[in-house]
């Protein structure tokens, strides 16, 4: 495609000419169409990743991460953002032919309390309430992934029987979304002892557990690597369970290429496997202002190149 086309094809889809030529008179012209293009796996931004090349507003962020290669966004607060925002969201990805990732089921601070670990009728309640929510936040941003996690070790009783409470817990979710066609992905989480999912094999036990299409992994590699490395084989091992990936190097967790992990591996490995999904970039920028985001870019072209 030539580069005129390209430029074409792209305002266009965005919605807002004017707002993007503004953007580009201010940051300088894409570069080569080969620097467009689209990348090999479907990885997603967040909510200011690109604010200074693009601007505060996210859908001027969405449309230039679009332009300059990227397919996809997640957004973990989009539950608390307004109706009137969460659809708008969905329709400037709908324009672009973008996708969604996961935004977070949140409900009374619950991944930093004792929740459906405990077996409380109240916590269950609460859980179908929010979800029921995220159904209808789903529609309105074209979302199909809904992050869960199950909160903090009850500490009184026994890990089998917070287990099953887990379990019992979920399978009320997952009768939520599968009409739907929507799919909660549990996280294992390295941030804090206390949390009770924190392993890739812990959390395949129990989607095996739930045996549902709406109950899967996030496998984010950023917790996965600091709790139990192995990254590629243990992908293996879980794979058939995993719904969505998320990235963020080790220590930092920044862009690949910042850390310890070989990303430019792991995504070929992912690739190669034959994964359609997202992958969420959950991290931050490893250098300020718009040179950092530049350099993101850059990392993410890099990491990219496995096929070449």
């Amino acid at each position: 495609m030539q580069r005129r086309q390209f430029m074409q094809q792209s305002l266009l889809a965005g919605g807002s000419l004017l707002a993007f030529t503004e953007t580009m008179a201010k940051n300088g012209p894409l570069g080569s169409p080969e620097e467009a293009k689209p990348f090999h796996c479907n990885y997603g931004i967040h909510d200011g990743m690109f604010k200074n090349i693009a601007g505060p507003d996210f859908i001027d962020q969405i449309k230039f991460a679009h332009s300059v290669g990227f397919r996809a966004i997640e957004d973990n607060g989009m539950m608390n953002r307004t109706p009137d925002m969460q659809q708008k969201i969905g329709d400037a990805l709908a324009k672009l032919g973008m996708h969604m990732g996961v935004f977070v089921n949140v409900f009374d601070n619950w991944p930093l309390q004792t929740s459906m670990t405990s077996g409380k009728k109240d916590w269950r309640d609460k859980f179908v309430t929010y979800s029921k929510e995220a159904v209808e936040v789903a529609k309105r941003c074209n979302a199909k992934w809904i992050t869960v996690v199950p909160g903090n070790y009850d500490r009184n009783l026994p890990e089998g029987i917070q287990t099953a409470n887990v379990i019992e817990c979920l399978r009320l979710g997952a009768a939520i979304f599968e009409p739907h066609g929507l799919v909660m992905v549990l996280e294992p989480l390295s941030d804090t002892p206390d949390l009770f999912l924190r392993h890739s094999d812990q959390t395949y036990a129990i989607c095996k557990a739930i045996n549902s299409p709406s109950c899967k992994i996030l496998f984010d590699m950023y917790h996965m690597q600091r709790n139990e490395g192995n990254m590629i084989k243990n992908i293996d091992l879980v794979y058939d369970e995993i719904g969505y990936f998320q990235i963020g190097d080790n220590p930092n967790r920044k862009e690949p290429g910042t850390g310890e992990m070989n990303y430019k591996n792991i995504f070929k490995h992912i690739y190669e496997k034959g994964y359609k999904g997202l992958l969420g970039m959950e991290h931050g920028n490893a250098l300020p202002g718009k040179e950092g985001e530049q350099a993101l870019i850059k990392a993410y072209r890099e990491a990219d190149s496995f096929m070449e």
